[in-house]
C-alpha cells in the first residue's frame, strides 16, 4: 500500500494553477474602453469615444479570449534550460497580435469600401482601424501572455530540488518495500 503523505506531496507539487479567462477578457473590454473613452470626452473627440466602446475594447478583449484559449490548451509545459523569459514570450506575443491586428485591419478596411457601411461617410471610424486594431490587439496579447506565464506556480517554472541525501532516500525506500 502507498503512503498517503507521497502521494499527496506528489499531486500538490505536479498541480498548475491556470488563471481564469473570463477575467482577462472582462479586463482586457473595460480597461481600454474606459481609458480612452475618458480621453474621448475629455477632448471632444466623439470617434474616439465610438471607438473605444467598439474597435478598441473589442478587439482587446477579442484577442485576450482568444490568446487565452491558446495557452490554456498548451498547457504548463515541463521548463527547458533554454525557455525564453515572460518578457521575450510577451514581446512575441505582441509581435504577433500586431501583424494579425494589422492584417484584419486592412481586410476590413478593404471590405467597408467595397461595400456601403451602416455609418455616414464622412465618419472617422473606418480610418481609425489601422491604428486601432494592431495597437489594441499587441497590448492585448502581450498583456495576457505575461498574465498566463506569471501565474504559474514556482514549482511548474523551476527544476524540482532534492533535499535527501543518499541515506535518507535508502531508508525511504525500505519504508516502502516493507509497507
Amino acid at each position: 500500500m502507498r503512503d498517503r503523505r507521497s502521494l499527496t506531496s506528489a499531486t500538490a507539487t505536479s498541480a498548475t494553477t491556470t488563471p481564469a479567462l473570463w477575467p482577462d477578457v472582462l479586463i482586457a473590454y473595460v480597461a481600454p474602453a474606459l481609458s480612452a473613452g475618458a480621453g474621448g470626452l475629455l477632448t471632444g473627440r466623439s470617434d474616439l469615444t465610438v471607438a473605444a466602446l467598439t474597435s478598441i475594447a473589442g478587439t482587446s478583449a477579442l484577442v485576450a479570449a482568444l490568446a487565452g484559449i491558446r495557452l490554456r490548451r498548451r498547457g504548463v509545459r515541463a521548463p527547458r534550460a533554454a525557455a525564453p523569459s515572460k518578457a521575450l514570450r510577451a514581446l512575441g506575443a505582441g509581435l504577433v497580435g500586431a501583424a494579425l491586428g494589422a492584417a484584419a485591419a486592412h481586410l476590413a478596411v478593404r471590405g467597408l469600401d467595397a461595400w456601403p457601411a451602416p455609418f455616414p461617410s464622412g465618419s472617422a471610424w473606418p480610418g481609425r482601424l489601422r491604428l486601432d486594431l494592431p495597437l489594441s490587439a499587441a497590448l492585448a496579447a502581450a498583456i495576457t501572455t505575461w498574465r498566463w506565464y506569471g501565474a504559474r506556480p514556482a514549482s511548474a517554472t523551476k527544476a524540482p530540488q532534492t533535499t535527501q541525501t543518499p541515506q535518507i532516500a535508502q531508508i525511504a525506500q525500505t519504508r516502502k518495500d516493507t509497507a
